[in-house]
């Protein structure tokens, strides 16, 4: 990656089993990028049985949603151990914003950290089938038919906004996620011009 003075900050977006995740991991080693996951932050947290861990191990495991401030808590928690980073190039965010309101708090938090700037928003697009399929496949815990269900109708009702609201900013970047791992990593990193 190119040195600059702003780091490059990055939102994907896109249906549970869309590959995010991949694309992520494969986006932090090429460009030396951090990772920050809302689903991974979440299931670590849940692991820490007090109220909230307690809390977020039912709701996690019947595929429901965790209230915002409660992943913001989370956001900002892990924003504030990067921005003391040295040599931070940036970094590479999944699974989040979820709602449109989050979408509004996720530009004033990467404001704040003045990280606003270099923002490039991803959406690995599959179809509600394609979803389905990978996602039965994939066997994680939360993966129950019905948890996949209620994530997927969940997606198409407050994503959707988000999504649209990014579209309209015009920092969205739509990539075609039925096709392979490598294809679409060619087609992300094309779109960032790296």
């Amino acid at each position: 990656m190119r040195p600059s003075k702003k780091p490059l900050v990055g939102i994907f977006l896109g249906r549970s089993g869309s590959g995010k995740g991949t694309q992520v991991k494969l986006l932090k080693k090429k460009l030396g990028l951090d990772y920050i996951s809302s689903g991974k932050l979440l299931r670590r947290r849940k692991k820490i049985k007090d109220f909230t861990g307690k809390k977020l191990q039912k709701v996690l495991d019947r595929g429901g949603l965790v209230p915002t401030p409660v992943v913001f808590k989370l956001w900002l928690d892990r924003f504030e151990k990067l921005k003391k980073k040295k040599n931070f190039k940036g970094f590479i965010y999944e699974g989040s914003p979820r709602k449109i309101f989050e979408a509004y708090l996720m530009d004033e938090a990467l404001g704040w950290y003045e990280w606003n700037k270099k923002l490039k928003v991803i959406l690995i697009d599959i179809s509600e089938k394609e979803a389905i399929a990978r996602l039965t496949k994939r066997g994680r815990e939360d993966d129950k038919i019905s948890a996949i269900k209620s994530r997927l109708s969940w997606f198409q009702t407050n994503v959707v906004p988000v999504i649209n609201f990014y579209r309209k900013t015009g920092r969205l970047i739509k990539i075609n996620g039925e096709q392979t791992v490598e294809n679409v990593f060619k087609d992300i990193l094309k779109a960032l011009g790296r």
